[in-house]
Order: C-alpha cells, then sequence, then structure tokens
C-alpha cells in the first residue's frame, strides 16, 4: 500500500509541559485515531558516540549541546503523552569521547560489567538497536562484552561471521541476528488492545573493512545494504511483521553504486520496509538545513522516497521521532499516515546555546562514578611533548600548534591509504590555527607548556569536532589553496614602516598551513581571493617557490590533502576545493586522531619546520597584534625578525615584523 504522508502543521500540535521540562505536543494523530486505527510513536537516537552526560570531556567543561540525560528527558515527555511509544537506537554507541576511551583503555570490562553507555541505555528502556562503525574501533572482544550487557537486542543483516558470502543473503552466517519481530500489543483508537508484530532490521556500514581492517580483517565482511535489505525483508514479512522498521547506520545520498556507505535513500525504496531510521552523518532530517534539493528527498515531510524517515543529529542532540497512523487492512496493519521530526535538546538564543530540558537524574545518578573516573582519565597525561604548543605567532609564522595537527593527520591518513590505489601518491597536510588572531580576547590562543600532554589539551589543539577527509587535487590547486590562505594579509607597500599586516575579517580558521611543501608569501603582491572565496586579483602570485621534495612543483602532479570535513565539503570557498575532491572519508574526528598520535609516540616533538615564511621586502616593516604571553615564546621564532612594539588595545600586544 502507498504510504500517504498526512500535511499536518506542526503548529497544530497540542502542547504541554512535562515535569522534566520538555515540551510534549499532542500529535494530531492521537485525536484522529478511530477503532480500526492506532497511534504508534517511534522514538531514535543515533550517534551518541558515549556522550551519555552533557559533558566536553576534551574542554573539560560542561555542554548543553549534547548528552542522553539530556535526550531522554524528552523520551520521557513523549512517552508520558503517548498511547503507544517505542525507543530504538541507530548505532555509533562505543566511541567518540574520553569516557570510551578510558572503559576501553584504562578500566577494561570484566564478566559482569556494564558499559555506561548499557547504563544508561537499559534505563532508558530501548527495545533494539543496531550497530555504527564506530562500534568496532575496540575491536571484537570489546565490542561483545559490551552487547552482553543489554537488555535489548541488537540487530544487523549485513555483517558476515567469517570470510565468505552466500549466494544468497539468506544464507549468510551473520555475526549477529539480522532483524527481531516485536510481538506487541498497541491501543487503538476506541482504547481496545491488538496485537502488532513489529520487524526491525538493522545495517552497518561496509567500509567498516577499510576504516577498521586491523579489527575485523579474517574474521568478519560485509554485505552491500541493499542487497541485505532486499534479501532479509521478504523473510521478515513472511514471518508475519505488520511493519518493517531499518536501523540503517548509514547517511543519505541519492547517488548509487554497489556497497554504499550512505545508502538510506535506496534502503527506503526496498519493497516492504515502512519507515527507515537513518544516521552516521551526523546531520538532521528533516529540517531546513541538510539534504537540500536532493531529488526523491522530503526536508519538509521528512521522507525518502515517500517513505517516513529521521535523522537525530548526534551526540544525543536530538531525538528522532517518526508517527505512524497504523490502519487495520483485515487481521493486518498497515501505514495509512506518517510524520517525521528531529527535536532538539537545546536552542541557539542570543549568540548562546540554552537548554531546552533538564537531565534526566536516573542517568546522572547511574553514571556519576564513570563521570568522576572519566575527569580523572582526561586530566592525566597521555604523552609529552618535548616543544612547547602555542598559537601567539600562528598567523605570521609556522606554528607548533598547526604543526602537531598536521603530523597527526598525515600519520593516520598515511596507514590507511598505504592498501588503496593512492598509495604512491604524495602526501600533504592542511591545518588551520583556530585559536588565533584575537576574535575572543586577548587570552584566546592556544599555551601548552613542555611537559606532560593530557588529553584535554587537545580541545586546545582542536577546538572543532571535524572529521577527516582526504582529498585529491593537482599541483596547480595546492597553489591556489595556499593563495586563498594568504588573503588574511593585507598588500604591503614595500619600503614603508609599520603597516598592518593582519585582515581582521578573515578568519583564522581559514589560514590553511599546507605541511610537505616549501613557499613563500610575498606580501607585496595584492591577494588573490578575497575572504569569502571571490576572485579579487585574478592575476596576482603571492605564492612563490612553491616546491615539493626540492623541486618547484608540477601544476599538473596529483597530491592526496589531509585535512577536515568543512575545508573538504567546500567551507571557507577554498578555489576548486569541494565534495568532488574526497576521496576519503574517514570515521574519526580530528580530536581523536591528535590523542592518538600523542599515545602512539609518546613523547611528541611539535616543534615548527618553517616550511613557510614571507619573501624579503627590505626597508619594510609590518605590525600586528597578540596575546600579551607571547613574549614568552618570541626567541622560538626563527624565520622572522621580530620585536616588541608596545601595546595594543583591550589587552593585547603590539609587535613589529621586519620584512
Amino acid at each position: 500500500m502507498p504510504h500517504l504522508n498526512c500535511p499536518v502543521s506542526r503548529r497544530s500540535f497540542l502542547a504541554g509541559t512535562a515535569a522534566s521540562g520538555a515540551l510534549i505536543m499532542l500529535h494530531p494523530f492521537s485525536a484522529r485515531a478511530q477503532a480500526n486505527q492506532a497511534h504508534l510513536r517511534i522514538m531514535e537516537t543515533t550517534d551518541i558516540h558515549v556522550n551519555v552526560l552533557p559533558y566536553d570531556y576534551y574542554a573539560d567543561k560542561a555542554n548543553d549541546t549534547m548528552g542522553l540525560s539530556r535526550t531522554a528527558s524528552l523520551i520521557a515527555a513523549v512517552r508520558k503523552e503517548a498511547t503507544n511509544a517505542m525507543l530504538i537506537d541507530n548505532g555509533d554507541l562505543l566511541q567518540g569521547n574520553p569516557m570510551g576511551d578510558y572503559i576501553a583503555y584504562e578500566k577494561g570490562l570484566k564478566e559482569g560489567d556494564l558499559h555506561p553507555i548499557m547504563k544508561g541505555m537499559n534505563l532508558l528502556g530501548y527495545e533494539c538497536s543496531t550497530l555504527g562503525n564506530h562500534e568496532f574501533n575496540y575491536g571484537l572482544s570489546f565490542l561483545d562484552k559490551v552487547l552482553a550487557g543489554a537488555n535489548f537486542p541488537f540487530v544487523c543483516a549485513n555483517l558476515i561471521r567469517g570470510t565468505e558470502l552466500a549466494a544468497n543473503p539468506r544464507d549468510d552466517k551473520l555475526y549477529l541476528k539480522p532483524y527481531v519481530i516485536l510481538d506487541k500489543k498497541i491501543k487503538d483508537g476506541s482504547g481496545a488492545e491488538q496485537p502488532i508484530k513489529i520487524g526491525i532490521i538493522g545495517f552497518v556500514p561496509p567500509q567498516i573493512m577499510v576504516w577498521d581492517l586491523k579489527n575485523l580483517e579474517g574474521n568478519v565482511r560485509t554485505r552491500d545494504i541493499v542487497e541485505a535489505a532486499r534479501g532479509w525483508v521478504p523473510q521478515i514479512k513472511e514471518e508475519g511483521a505488520d511493519i518493517v522498521i531499518a536501523l540503517s547506520h548509514s547517511g543519505i545520498d541519492i547517488k548509487q553504486g554497489d556497497g554504499m556507505e550512505n545508502a538510506s535513500f535506496f534502503v527506503a525504496g526496498v519493497e516492504g520496509i515502512d519507515a527507515v531510521f537513518t544516521g552516521h552523518q551526523h546531520l538532521v532530517f528533516p529540517g531546513k538545513k541538510d539534504f537540500q534539493a536532493l531529488e526523491g528527498v522530503d526536508t519538509e515531510k521528512g521522507t525518502l522516497q515517500g517513505k517516513p524517515a529521521v535523522m537525530g543529529g548526534f551526540w544525543g542532540s536530538h531525538m528522532g521521532l517518526i508517527d505512524l497512523l497504523l490502519e487495520r487492512d483485515g487481521s493486518k496493519w498497515r501505514v495509512a499516515s506518517a510524520t517525521s521530526e528531529a527535536r532538539p535538546i537545546y536552542q541557539r538564543v542570543d549568540k548562546a546555546n540554552k537548554p531546552t530540558v533538564a537531565d534526566d537524574q536516573r542517568v546522572v545518578d547511574a553514571l556519576k562514578a564513570d563521570h568522576e573516573a572519566t575527569l580523572a582519565y582526561v586530566r592525566r597525561p597521555v604523552g609529552k611533548t618535548s616543544a612547547p604548543l602555542y598559537s601567539y605567532f600562528a598567523l605570521v609564522a609556522d606554528d607548533p600548534s598547526v604543526q602537531i595537527v598536521n603530523q597527526a593527520q598525515s600519520w593516520y591518513l598515511k596507514d590507511i591509504l598505504k592498501s588503496t590505489q593512492w598509495k604512491d601518491v604524495p602526501l600533504l597536510s592542511a591545518a588551520a590555527p583556530f585559536k588565533a588572531g584575537g576574535r575572543n580576547g586577548a587570552d584566546y590562543y592556544t599555551d601548552v607548556p613542555v611537559g606532560d600532554l593530557a588529553i584535554k589539551n587537545v580541545a586546545d589543539l582542536y577546538l572543532y569536532p571535524n572529521t577527516v577527509r582526504a582529498v585529491e587535487i593537482t599541483g596547480a590547486q595546492v597553489k591556489e589553496w595556499l593563495e586563498m590562505s594568504a588573503g588574511i594579509f593585507r598588500k604591503i607597500e614595500p619600503g614603508k614602516a609599520d603597516q598592518a599586516l593582519i585582515d581582521t575579517e578573515f578568519p583564522s580558521y581559514n589560514f590553511d598551513v599546507i605541511d610537505g611543501v616549501s613557499y613563500g608569501i610575498d606580501l607585496s603582491q595584492l591577494p588573490k581571493y578575497d575572504a569569502k572565496g571571490g576572485v579579487a586579483n585574478a592575476g596576482s602570485n603571492r605564492i612563490v617557490g612553491l616546491s615539493f621534495d626540492g623541486k618547484p612543483i608540477d601544476p599538473a602532479a596529483k597530491f592526496v590533502v589531509a585535512t577536515n570535513n568543512y575545508r573538504a565539503g567546500g567551507g571557507g570557498n577554498f578555489p576548486d576545493i569541494n565534495a568532488s575532491k574526497i576521496i576519503y572519508e574517514a570515521p574519526d574526528t580530528n580530536r581523536d586522531v591528535i590523542v592518538r598520535y600523542v599515545v602512539s609516540e609518546g613523547t611528541i616533538n611539535p616543534s615548527a619546520d618553517d616550511n613557510w615564511s614571507f619573501t624579503p621586502l627590505p626597508g619594510t616593516s609590518v605590525v600586528f597584534e597578540t596575546g600579551p604571553k607571547a613574549k614568552d615564546f618570541i626567541s622560538g621564532v626563527k624565520s622572522l625578525k621580530i620585536e616588541p612594539a608596545g601595546e595594543g588595545e583591550s589587552g593585547f600586544a603590539k609587535y613589529r615584523i621586519l620584512l
């Protein structure tokens, strides 16, 4: 039967408030349901990544944009007013913040131990979950121990035990059950209880065999998500399921191919599937921002190929909710109408994040010991640095805080790409200073002394929860990337003293330094690109002496550049840098990669290698402002003739560079 999405305005919902503080939205289906109909509310969490509490362990402070304990209040509110409700999860539970690392690497799980994520989920009464790609980061043995503590089933239809794929997906020897059929009772519109069978099937991205090859090779393999769905869904229906919902730890994309990472759009097209719960991309669906202009994707109604779907953000930021109006068709139920929404735990008000719900205190209390142990863990050194990490001069000279990010990114991708077609393509790395430029005051700079390096110090190095990306570009495009970055500097007139150097309208996070090449910046030239990526002076060339491996760079040569999802996806409008150039989308955040690099090295040496500098302009000087603590590090800047130039405004210090 076709899915008829009811054009219900969310303004027509009747509002109330639960004891938790969460807003209760009384759905029109509740009032419409008749004797042969029932209103079923299915709630989703996805990509929790161990963020059970609203606390950023990297920054070592509370954070109102995250936390399953907050999402739990939304869940409680829906249950309070719903006649029929169920709660599911869509994977990526076990890795992603220091609590996950603490449990896996420090505390461990003995027989009978409950992982913190399971403590929270068992309390909240989940009915089913699937596996996300990050479930495999700590190995299969650890995963098995975690799942043993769940009071609810995990399903995955495309993870095969061993190395052999059967001719038919139904003959695969799967690692977990491919699906479950829940025998439930639901109340119809007259208040009478009726039996219903709900089938739930789950999927994981096949790319886990690349991302976690060392943990999985020889032990498991994967099948294409859509192929698995087409194989198993008919069996679920044959076994009597009234409706079938898919837990697809896979994003939304309309480009089709074998082994798709983001296959949820095509999962929705599989006959027999009634609703799709999606995730993995850390985005929100339905909504006004993500997935616009994709044919067959309705971001207002929340449908994929006409089927209701939802993606509930990440880290507990949203609760996904699909409302189904079910209708009895003889002895079976079918979906007559549906709506979908992603409900947030916070709002952006006056440039600040304001929580819309309070914590579920049961979850907070259950994780008290784990939280305190994690705080001790993040405050404890994970390695050492043999040089100070600071960003006071990051905009004027090669900088240790950027250097360490580039070193970590290269280390991470070198290992991943060595078994791919790009193994012999030169690997570069691009990173920008985040805490520089003074936009948030004179103290807003990275400053980590020589010696012990704690996990929370990583927040000083990398502010944002970006994920690693790799792009393939040409030598000519490397130059244009750097030309865009050099737009942060004003044009400097040769022979003139104390000219202002920095264009304060140009954000420091768009000043990328590319490691692996050497180059100079000629400040006497006009910037080629403006702060928004537009061509300002087409004939200008600030980047000079660009070389790779000691030779002038070949404009036609191919390079792989390690970067982040923001830049690789087109953030900053860098010339020719967009999603079409991406060759690898990593499952790991740049922060996690830095931590893992530090752990692997023991002692890091982030001293800048001075691979870029300003070209000489005799008789010329420029001035810039930075934090007052810069005086402690001026001797470490070897590539510049730099000296104090007095006090700046609002607590800043002024420095002079003799070009």
